[in-house]
């Protein structure tokens, strides 16, 4: 610990003296404290621990006031220009807990409007007197954070408020936090669920989603062989198509076991969720979580961020484990390609999906089932632009090497595609989500 001499006491004394009582409250945040009372004296301690902490007190304070914008106050203390200061952002950066210096950015984007919104969502969990005490939303982030409900790892419910108050915009800022500071986090106790496709009207939409094992005494040929099977659901002015792809293993002998995916991991595995329009991704989240997955929602992901989010997965970590992997994506796009909330482009191609799990892209998942459900909302294909991808054919019609597994293996492909106008419906919800959840809530109370 390097004691303080009078230049910094100084320079201490004027920063502080300079700063209004909201940028303190900021500094006391970023300084990793949820203090309320922020006068000028804690200020001043504050900085002094945290000066007398740091290997370069420089660099510290100027990226302090550089993350509160407080150019001037640079320039007067450090005789350095906002244009010098920008050149070493990403210096800076990495000085501050990226979800401390998030909370900072949005807060500084809420309107008086917006502060209201959320301090009325928050209205049942946080007590009346916090509530009218609280004049910013970095205010509200604070009781919350001392509640326990909001961490850097729990930003969950920061997105879905700044979702409930139709700030889009929000809410793709904390997607992109969530990439870049992912953490798998694990559930308790899982249960292996066999479920069976159902329409809300109970008519079976296709044979049971029974997760059955990979290697078995047949020829790799044979248990390659596949089953598609095309799907109408109806409503009015509704029709929507599903098509599923997946693996046939031939049923053990009358009397032996039958080989199964083995699901008994804690939790069962990993479930990523791309809602790019706003609708069912919560109702997954919530199906998903009750069956003991690890679930990560995003909400509104461009094209980019939609591979960006995936490739994320495929990163080796020790925390990858788990006996499943479920990806849901709900988005806008064409036959082939999905767009995300992308408004001109042509987004990516759908096999690019699949071709990022495959086991020599993704060997941690090799032999592990990989479940994939896609809701896609039907643009007018002419008004896409894009460039052609060479892409791998669709299906399981690859013959493999004698005795080894095949690269898209333990794949359950299921693909719904309505017209993007349902979107404009009222109250409308997807009629495949809706069967799909459903059909697993059943499953798991047999």
């Amino acid at each position: 610990m390097a004691h303080l001499d009078q230049s910094q006491l100084q320079m201490i004394n004027v920063i502080t003296e300079a700063l209004s009582s909201s940028d303190c409250r900021k500094l006391i945040y970023l300084c990793e404290s949820l203090e309320t009372d922020c006068c000028a004296e804690l200020v001043k301690e504050t900085l002094k621990s945290k000066v007398e902490n740091t290997g370069d007190a420089h660099l510290f304070l100027k990226a302090l006031i550089s993350c509160l914008g407080r150019y001037d106050v640079l320039k007067k203390v450090y005789k350095v220009c906002r244009t010098e200061i920008e050149q070493k952002m990403q210096t800076y950066e990495n000085i501050f807990q990226p979800f401390r210096v998030l909370m900072i950015n949005i807060s500084e984007e809420m309107s008086t409007e917006d502060v209201e919104e959320i301090k009325f969502l928050f209205g049942n969990t946080l007590s009346r007197e916090k509530v009218k005490k609280s004049k910013s939303f970095l205010d509200v982030i604070v009781e919350l954070e001392k509640l326990d409900l909001v961490s850097p790892e729990r930003v969950d419910i920061v997105g879905k408020c700044l979702l409930d108050i139709g700030r889009v915009d929000l809410v793709k800022k904390v997607n992109c936090y969530k990439m870049s500071e992912s953490r798998i986090r694990w559930m308790e106790e899982p249960r292996v669920v066999t479920c069976f496709l159902q329409d809300q009207r109970g008519r079976k939409l296709n044979t049971s989603l029974s997760l059955r094992a990979g290697p078995s005494a047949e020829p790799l040929a044979q248990r390659q062989s596949c089953q598609a099977a095309e799907i109408k659901q109806s409503q009015p002015a509704h029709i929507a198509r599903v098509n599923m792809v997946v693996p046939v293993h031939k049923e053990a002998a009358c009397g032996s076991p039958m080989e199964r995916y083995n699901l008994n991991t804690n939790p069962r595995g990993v479930c990523v969720i791309i809602d790019c329009v706003g609708n069912g991704g919560e109702m997954l989240e919530q199906t998903f979580k009750a069956l003991h997955f690890n679930v990560s929602l995003y909400l509104f992901l461009t094209s980019d961020l939609i591979l960006l989010s995936l490739r994320e997965i495929l990163r080796p970590t020790e925390n990858h484990i788990g006996d499943a992997f479920v990806c849901c994506i709900i988005s806008r796009g064409s036959t082939h390609r999905l767009l995300g909330t992308d408004e001109y482009g042509g987004g990516f191609a759908i096999d690019c999906i699949r071709n990022l799990f495959t086991g020599d892209a993704c060997p941690m998942l090799a032999g592990k089932p990989k479940l994939f459900f896609i809701q896609r909302y039907n643009v007018v294909e002419s008004n896409l632009n894009y460039v052609a991808e060479s892409v791998e054919v669709d299906g399981f019609n690859r013959q493999p090497a004698s005795g080894s597994i095949p690269k898209e293996a333990d794949i359950f492909w299921s693909h719904c595609w309505t017209d993007e106008r349902q979107l404009l419906q009222r109250k409308h919800h997807s009629v495949y989500l809706k069967a799909l959840t459903d059909a697993l809530h059943d499953a798991q109370r047999r």
